[in-house]
């Protein structure tokens, strides 16, 4: 079967697109995108050509442009043109130059399609002037051996089973349509069909980790196990099945252990703890949320540690509060359950902003203000945890000696419905310190024998 007729068989099998999308081919000038592009030509498809010029290669880097625009010129094409600072941006970002490439090669295609949909970077690159396109897709020009560069790259990583399936043919608006073929075969039709490219000298050096395994890693195996090659092609489409199998039963237990409330996530910790695998559970629950795969061991330490510990990523913190586990937003206007450590002098969240102050014994004055708390330093031991009241709570009201529901106090104080669901907590170690703007607990009182204070206003 020649080359064309499995390129189509492909498309078909795989149901990347319809003969009518149109399409934006991601093309540098090698032999993989000149390929991609005659073969597009050939079945008839309506396609437009995107080439970046990432400043790397220096006189190279403007002959590829070149042959790219004169590539799109030859087919009668739309030809889209962006030329990137890419060291400048990669510093900035404090990413890899490697990684820094890709995000932007991928932001700028997503910002041509006329539907404006998004990559899933989340991040803003400098990317100038992008005029929407009448196309559907983005189509690169992967093929088989970059999917086994992809899936070693991703086994040494540790990206788990995710990541030994490597590339998908289709996500969302991004499709590979070659990665039935491997890259002898878009050789040997280069050169049966006389189509010029050119050359990244770059592809030979093993700066970049994808060159490595490439030019080193592979065909040092390969010496040892001749069919490494094929082997893993063929392992590739049971790790994608293996995948489905996983994500099912993955889906299975998120759902029993994982409650939505609100903008957080609550996991009760026993039911949690007879699950298994536990870790990989945990960790698949928690993973959506910047939580990486070497936190997991410390979110599971969590399961069985004191209430107000938690460990944070850079968008959430997975907090253990008595019973359960929240992942709840690091930004405390977002969250239902909010850490203070010590040190930390202004909480802003849903209800308010919450002002934490020490101050001397000696230079305190009584007030009456119901949003203004005072307590014993000395008492007071972080993180305290600042969340709503829920069913269940009870506290020892300042001047009482007996605990007291916070329902059956609420009812005392005659508060209404919407005041009742509005209001906060602060606890310590699973003490309420404070019913927000209403009443200390007794247990925090100050003193005679008070040194220090910490004043609570709420603004």
């Amino acid at each position: 079967m020649d080359l064309l007729t499995q390129f189509k068989q492909y498309i078909q099998n795989e149901n990347l697109f319809q003969l009518n999308e149109r399409l934006l081919l991601a093309v540098s000038g090698g032999v993989d995108s000149v390929v991609l592009c005659e073969l597009c030509k050939r079945a008839g498809f309506y396609f437009e050509i995107a080439h970046c010029n990432f400043q790397l290669r220096g006189d190279e880097s403007t002959r590829d442009e070149k042959f790219a625009a004169a590539l799109a010129k030859n087919y009668g094409v739309a030809f889209h043109l962006q030329t990137f600072d890419t060291v400048a941006y990669a510093k900035a970002s404090k990413k890899s130059v490697e990684e820094a490439a890709r995000n932007l090669r991928y932001e700028w295609f997503y910002s041509l399609l006329k539907t404006n949909n998004k990559s899933s970077f989340g991040i803003e690159p400098p990317v100038a002037d992008a005029k929407e396109t009448t196309c559907n897709y983005i189509l690169t020009a992967h093929h088989a051996d970059d999917n086994i560069e992809t899936v070693l790259i991703n086994f040494f990583r540790g990206t788990g089973i995710a990541g030994l399936r490597g590339i998908l043919p289709k996500q969302n608006k991004l499709i590979r349509p070659l990665l039935f073929a491997r890259r002898s075969q878009l050789e040997d039709f280069v050169q049966a069909n006389s189509l010029p490219f050119v050359t990244d000298h770059t592809n030979l050096q093993n700066d970049y980790t994808r060159n490595y395994f490439r030019n080193k890693i592979i065909p040092l195996v390969s010496e040892k196990f001749p069919g490494t090659a094929t082997n893993i092609i063929n392992n590739i489409q049971r790790f994608k099945e293996t995948e489905m199998l996983y994500q099912q039963a993955v889906e299975l237990h998120i759902k029993k252990l994982a409650e939505q409330k609100g903008n957080e996530i609550h996991i009760p910790v026993l039911k949690l703890l007879k699950t298994k695998p536990l870790a990989t559970v945990l960790y698949e629950i928690i993973k959506g949320f910047g939580f990486t795969a070497h936190q997991t061991e410390e979110a599971v330490s969590l399961l069985k540690s004191e209430t107000g510990k938690y460990i944070q990523s850079a968008t959430h913190r997975l907090i253990k509060n008595r019973n359960w586990l929240i992942i709840s937003p690091v930004q405390t206007i977002a969250a239902d359950n909010i850490l203070i450590e010590e040190g930390e002098n202004e909480i802003i969240f849903k209800g308010g902003s919450l002002s934490i102050k020490k101050i001397l014994a000696k230079d305190y004055l009584m007030q009456t203000d119901p949003l203004l708390a005072h307590v014993d330093c000395a008492l007071i031991q972080f993180p305290l945890l600042l969340r709503k009241w829920k069913t269940g709570d009870y506290f020892y009201p300042l001047g009482m000696q007996k605990k007291k529901k916070l329902s059956r106090f609420f009812i005392d104080q005659k508060l209404s419905l919407t005041q009742k669901e509005n209001t906060w907590v602060l606890e310590m170690d699973q003490k309420i310190v404070w019913v927000v703007g209403l009443r200390i607990d007794d247990r925090f009182k100050i003193t005679p024998s008070t040194k220090n204070i910490l004043k609570l206003v709420i603004y």
